[in-house]
């Protein structure tokens, strides 16, 4: 009876902790279906007392002829080519620290293990004095080209996974005549998938959803990110369409929660399994 008592009661805290945590989301989605006088209006409900689509029709017209399909495809073009970099070369950073052995091998695992705590706003400066004298500040080349050269956090990741697999498995496939390449390719990177998929998600979420790189960077409307272009609904100067603007927010986070829904179980293995060894 006690145990099913605290089962009970667990259940209870679990349910109303995702309710705290899922009403910003209920809130803003709710306010794009409201007429933007009444978003703030202390009498107004979470359920709006008429709905109206047209915050999503006016948001999606974006801004001076841009529409908004023009941020989406933007943000999908840099989260995209950035993730696939970031997942490519991790992977094969992290492989060679696992596995292979070379001069200073610990010293750039550690210098690699420092850049993961460093704070982005010590780089901005000097990436932004560098990209500038590259001649790539208005383009999308800062935003994507960076990250074709390894990630600290995933390739510690992928390190750790590729720990845990048996080493007899390349010692075999050594023994057949296969080169530090062919045991990358056929024998690691089939088994690293779920490693590979987490580190894709968290990079797609993480590059869909900045916002300072793209405004350090990016200097033309039409070239913006979806990040960038809901600042543009709040004007201070005048007047702001915070209805278009909660509308526009709640279709960006389509992308991150359909990749989540639908890789959830590789998200799950590859961060459970990472660092225990077989």
């Amino acid at each position: 009876m006690a145990k099913t008592v605290k089962q009970v009661l667990f259940h209870i805290a679990a349910l109303a902790g995702s309710l705290l945590m899922i009403y910003p989301l209920l809130w803003m989605v709710s306010s794009s279906l409201k007429e933007t006088s009444t978003i703030f209006h202390t009498a107004e409900s979470l359920i709006p007392r008429s709905f109206t689509f047209e915050n999503y029709l006016n948001g999606w017209r974006g801004f001076t002829r841009v529409s908004f399909g023009t941020f989406f495809g933007n943000s999908l073009y840099v989260a995209s080519l950035s993730t696939i970099g970031a997942v490519m070369s991790s992977s094969i950073v992290g492989y060679g620290f696992a596995r292979c052995r070379f001069p200073m091998k610990k010293i750039l695992f550690a210098a690699m293990l420092v850049s993961m705590m460093l704070p982005a706003q010590v780089l901005m400066i000097p990436q932004f004095i560098w990209f500038k004298q590259l001649g790539w500040v208005g383009t999308f080349l800062p935003l994507i080209v960076p990250y074709f050269f390894g990630q600290g956090f995933f390739i510690f990741l992928i390190v750790q996974f590729i720990q845990g697999i048996p080493m007899e498995l390349d010692e075999a496939a050594k023994i057949d005549g296969c080169s530090y390449y062919s045991v990358f390719t056929h024998i690691q990177l089939p088994l690293i998938v779920p490693a590979l998929i987490t580190s894709a998600i968290f990079s797609f979420i993480w590059r869909w959803d900045d916002f300072l790189t793209p405004l350090l960077f990016l200097n033309k409307t039409h070239m913006y990110t979806v990040s960038i272009a809901l600042k543009l609904f709040n004007d201070p100067a005048s007047s702001s369409d915070y209805g278009a603007m909660f509308a526009m927010a709640s279709l960006s986070i389509l992308p991150a929660v359909i990749i989540f829904i639908f890789s959830q179980k590789y998200l799950v293995e590859g961060i459970s399994t990472t660092g225990l060894k077989a």
